[in-house]
């Protein structure tokens, strides 16, 4: 049994994307676009959001496998973490920047978000019509 190249199981892999993990990614993407338009150097904004992804993060875990049983997803279990680590640092970052709800007032980073989640969808439409398997 052979391994295919990592290069071909990634486009295998954003080729057969089900709607909602489409939608996961995009919620990565506006987040990364966002931070590296106000990213702030400031350790403690970093250590309070990694606090708040453990504590948060160990409940979820707890939630989604009823008396500590059955076994769990190696990336479902990195998204119980990174979910509150992200929505932490966000809500840090984007304080006093006129945000509306998770929108950005300034228009560039606005469209550079809207740009970048628009290609990733259009990326993942044109593999799956081009059968990538």
């Amino acid at each position: 049994m052979t391994t295919r190249p990592l290069p071909v199981r990634l486009l295998h892999y954003f080729a057969t994307l089900p709607a909602g993990r489409i939608t996961l990614w995009c919620y990565l993407i506006w987040y990364l676009v966002n931070t590296a338009s106000l990213f702030e150097p400031s350790p403690w904004l970093w250590l309070n959001s990694a606090g708040i992804s453990a504590v948060i993060g160990f409940a979820l875990t707890l939630s989604v496998a009823p008396n500590g049983t059955g076994q769990r997803d190696g990336w479902q279990a990195f998204r119980l973490f990174a979910m509150p680590f992200c929505v932490s640092s966000f809500a840090a970052l984007i304080k006093g920047h006129g945000y509306v709800l998770v929108f950005p007032t300034q228009a560039a980073v606005l469209v550079r978000s809207i740009a970048c989640c628009a290609a990733f969808v259009a990326m993942c439409w044109i593999l799956r019509k081009a059968r990538i398997s």
